[in-house]
């Protein structure tokens, strides 16, 4: 079984074979389900200030 991932930037679910793996100098692994994603998080945009994620629609009290 494939194991399932959710996105480090939006939190949305990522389908197997799909995606792209981020790996800093220092260890730490991020998964991007799109380049939308990819590019808000190099931008260095807080999810939760982004409207369409699922943190920053539980900052807005949508969720």
């Amino acid at each position: 079984m494939v194991e399932q991932r959710n996105c480090s930037f939006c939190g949305g679910p990522i389908e197997p074979g799909t995606g792209k793996m981020f790996v800093r100098k220092d260890g730490s692994v991020f998964y991007f389900c799109s380049t939308k994603c990819q590019n808000n998080f190099r931008l260095g945009r807080a999810p939760r200030r982004v409207p369409w994620t699922q943190a920053g629609r539980k900052a807005a009290g949508k969720e």
